[in-house]
């Protein structure tokens, strides 16, 4: 690791159904080195109303929890904090009304990344926790809404899957105001058991040497069949059993006998323990250990790979241009000029310049992945593969943004769809998706010719082209290529002139 390019400090906030958590690190020696942590109880999962939205109760206690850790980020930049948002901000109906007042608490951007990501990054904090040993390990994390489940080797994941229970969810359908029955835990596992039954090939046992734990619900499962000696190290099946018949016997989460129980993880301890219990019964698990490392170290690393020009979001879109055949030759010609022309179109604007460039490199590369699927509309193709596909590395707000300036290449110039965007891309990205457009247009006989470089000026609403003398009566084609886009961009009020 190296730090010419990595700030003095960074951070990770992690916004989970169940808690936030907050990581403050620093650098010594080149070395990661983590020097405040915050964490709050927020069960922003539990808050969820009967029509899918979060109440008002849950978004007070979530934005006070961001408002107070906003004051510690106060003063650091945005390229040094990374924030996601994970179940909860999936699946809850008003989660973008929310999300804005959340990222204006936070005083930071907040991604809200999908199952499969979380998993990834999940992975990521495990593994730089744990010593690379060529083994294949079973990582295994239980938050408030989901749980991930990870197979990888040293620091490389190899299958990742992300199921819909988690702790607090479980605990809320099947434990309802705490009371714990057999009957109760039978009908929970059962649940659980179903959710497990797709991946039960993949994961089982034999696909993997040993079982590795995530989270604070595995710690808390560790540490209370430690202490009560039903375990030397680690969360056995015995260790499950005995501390299954303890909560039994109880009968409710208030009563539970548990000195070690942070009282406030016990009304969300059943449901990370039916989860773990069926685990255990399902993929053949007999002991797992629990590391240091989960989602918020993941997100610290994943970071210092942006930050040091290693980010996994570029490895991301060769892979997918390869696997949709892309035309390595003519995507590179396309990103050559608008290079060219964005260096111009690009004075002025709010967002990094750097940054604005690396979407529209990715755009440009990306562009024409529709054509393994039909020519006929490929443009929509294309943007339908990035908004919904897995891409490593992105979040859903990355995903739209790419899938926007695709689907905004050619013909109708799409200007509700920029509207939905993110803060700043919103107003940012039709200025990209027209320098994209014209990138394109130019490259259109799809032949290694050199292109002169035209003078652009472009605004919100006009778009002004030079080109040298002679030039566009050499080339009719363009000339009339340039007239039909004149006509998309007027329809969408943006005057294009050339000359």
């Amino acid at each position: 690791m190296t730090t010419a390019n990595t700030p003095d400090l960074i951070a990770a906030v992690d916004l989970g159904s169940n808690s936030f958590h907050l990581l403050v690190a620093g650098f010594r020696n080149g070395n990661l080195v983590v020097l405040d942590r915050l964490r709050e109880m927020v069960r922003l999962g539990a808050g969820i109303d009967a029509q899918g939205c979060l109440t008002a109760e849950a978004q007070i206690r979530a934005l006070e929890c961001l408002e107070r850790f906003g004051q510690r980020l106060r003063n650091m930049p945005h390229s040094s904090v990374r924030a996601v948002g994970t179940n909860t901000f999936r699946i809850a109906q008003n989660a973008q009304q929310f999300l804005n007042r959340a990222e204006h608490a936070l005083s930071h951007p907040i991604e809200v990344i999908s199952g499969i990501e979380e998993a990834r990054l999940i992975y990521e904090g495990v593994a730089q926790s744990l010593a690379a040993d060529g083994k294949r390990r079973l990582v295994m994390d239980i938050g408030g809404g989901s749980t991930e489940f990870i197979i990888g080797v040293d620091k490389t994941p190899l299958h990742k899957e992300s199921l819909h229970m988690g702790c607090v969810s479980m605990s809320l359908r099947h434990f309802a105001g705490g009371k714990i029955s057999a009957k109760r835990f039978k009908r929970a596992v059962l649940a659980a058991q179903q959710e497990l039954e797709p991946i039960h090939l993949a994961f089982r046992k034999g696909q993997w040497e040993e079982a590795v734990g995530a989270s604070g619900s595995l710690r808390a499962i560790q540490k209370i069949i430690v202490s009560s000696g039903w375990s030397k190290g680690g969360i056995t099946a015995d260790g499950l059993e005995r501390l299954v018949e303890g909560m039994l016997s109880a009968g409710d989460a208030s009563k539970l006998p548990f000195a070690e129980l942070n009282p406030e993880r016990a009304p969300v301890i059943s449901g990370g323990v039916v989860i773990v219990y069926a685990a255990f019964k399902n993929l053949g698990i007999d002991i797992m250990h629990v590391a240091e490392g989960a989602l918020r170290e993941g997100l610290l690393y994943d970071l210092i790979g942006r930050l040091q020009h290693d980010d996994i979001r570029a490895r991301t879109v060769t892979a997918i241009a390869a696997r949709y055949h892309v035309d390595q030759a003519h995507a590179e010609r396309v990103r050559q000029t608008v290079r060219s022309l964005a260096d111009q179109a690009l004075a002025g604007v709010s967002a990094d310049r750097d940054t604005a460039w690396q979407w529209l490199n990715w755009a440009s590369e990306l562009h024409e992945i529709g054509l393994d699927i039909a020519h006929n509309q490929y443009h929509k193709h294309g943007a339908y593969i990035v908004e919904n596909a897995d891409f490593p590395g992105f979040s859903q707000q990355d995903q739209k943004l790419l899938a926007t300036l695709v689907r905004a290449h050619r013909r109708k110039f799409p200007s509700k769809l920029f509207k939905d965007l993110s803060r700043p891309w919103n107003t940012i990205a039709p200025r990209l998706a027209i320098v994209l457009r014209l990138g394109v247009l130019l490259n259109r006989s799809r032949h290694p010719i050199e292109l002169p470089s035209p003078e652009m000026r472009l605004t919100d609403t006009q778009v002004q082209f030079q080109f040298p003398a002679g030039w566009l009566s050499d080339h009719p084609l363009t000339a009339a290529d340039l007239e039909q886009e004149a006509e998309h961009l007027r329809a969408a009020g943006i005057e294009l002139h050339f000359s």
